[in-house]
């Protein structure tokens, strides 16, 4: 599944949709929806009629769940790049296919 080539923490870019080329750090990832949610990216906006708990009322803004297909993790120089995975020292490791570097740290 390509979900675990992405993971909480992780600096991604959208490479599509309306908000491609941001870039964001994924808060939560839903592996069996296959999606994401990235700080900052696909905002989403819920109009809230005034109630007890919220008087006022008003427009609540939100990070929307993306597909995980949109995005890539960041490279050190904040370009997009894939992820391979290698066996280095015994233990399975992320690695950035464009630098060749270890992103598990």
């Amino acid at each position: 599944m390509a979900s675990a080539k992405i993971k909480k923490g992780d600096t991604v870019v959208v490479r599509s949709g309306k908000d491609k080329g941001r870039t964001g750090t994924v808060l939560q990832v839903l592996p069996k929806d296959e999606k994401v949610i990235v700080q900052g990216v696909n905002i989403a906006a819920r109009h809230r009629k005034p109630s007890q708990t919220n008087p006022q009322g008003g427009i609540d803004r939100f990070e929307a769940a993306m597909h995980i297909s949109k995005v890539s993790v960041a490279d050190k120089d904040g370009k997009p790049t894939r992820v391979r995975f290698e066996e280095r020292d015994g233990k399975k490791v992320r690695v950035a296919v464009k630098s060749g570097e270890a992103i598990d740290v």
